[in-house]
């Protein structure tokens, strides 16, 4: 809720107004068996889920580049975690470097699947597996 008081001034009016307009992921982190066909794609291919992931929010210019740099270690994660901020911003969603790293660090299928399960609710032109 954004509240005001006057003793505090503006800039804790802004920084309430600010979070009050943050959204939250449409699945949560452990939510990625919502759908499990692309549950199943991470385990096997988790750089074609980060390919369309890249692609669809703009970070690589194609799926095939993204899922090949996906494959190249500390490069890889610098960009995936580009990636995940890049969702983050375009979604209207709270959160930090701190907690994309952790979050990539200590559940990154999940990730993964978490943030292709968000651009599928506004889908860009990204390339993707067919859907039944």
């Amino acid at each position: 809720a954004v509240v005001s008081t006057q003793s505090t001034g503006s800039s804790i009016f802004l920084f309430d107004l600010y979070f009050a307009n943050m959204g939250y992921w449409a699945h949560g982190l452990l939510g990625c068996f919502d759908d499990f066909g692309t549950c199943i794609i991470a385990w096997v291919v988790p750089c074609a889920i980060y390919g369309q992931n890249a692609e669809a929010v703009g970070t690589s210019s194609s799926c095939v580049v993204g899922g090949i740099v996906f494959l190249i270690p500390f490069v890889g994660h610098c960009c995936w975690m580009k990636t995940r901020s890049a969702i983050r911003e375009q979604h209207g969603i709270a959160g930090s470097f701190c907690k994309d790293f952790l979050t990539i660090l200590f559940c990154p299928l999940c990730a993964l699947v978490q943030e292709y399960q968000q651009l599928q609710i506004n889908p860009g032109e990204a390339c993707g597996f067919a859907r039944a």
